[in-house]
């Protein structure tokens, strides 16, 4: 995905968070039950938690991936084995 429409749809998500049509409100109920703001926060926390992971998955800064891997329980070696896996997948466009 191209970085502007990424910084786009966050900006976007960040002014709808703003909803301040909805709430001197708590009409029409959204499924007989659902108070319309609460059913918009709802929408709006699974729309935010899509992009979160959209942005992990397509814009992670590939630096942070190549810092030197802390020790483990299993010691140093088995970190740098992961790291190696992890960096090697990433070439070969694969994903885990």
């Amino acid at each position: 995905m191209n970085r502007s429409l990424l910084v786009c749809a966050v900006v976007v998500l960040y002014l709808l968070h703003q909803d301040y049509w909805f709430w001197r409100e708590a009409r029409p109920l959204v499924f007989g039950f659902l108070p319309v703001g609460l059913a918009y926060h709802a929408a709006y926390c699974v729309a935010v938690a899509l992009l979160m992971w959209t942005l992990t998955r397509l814009a992670w800064p590939a630096h942070l991936e190549d810092a030197a891997p802390e020790p483990t329980r299993d010691g140093l070696a088995s970190a740098q084995a992961s790291a190696r896996s992890r960096r090697s997948a990433k070439r070969e466009g694969g994903h885990r």
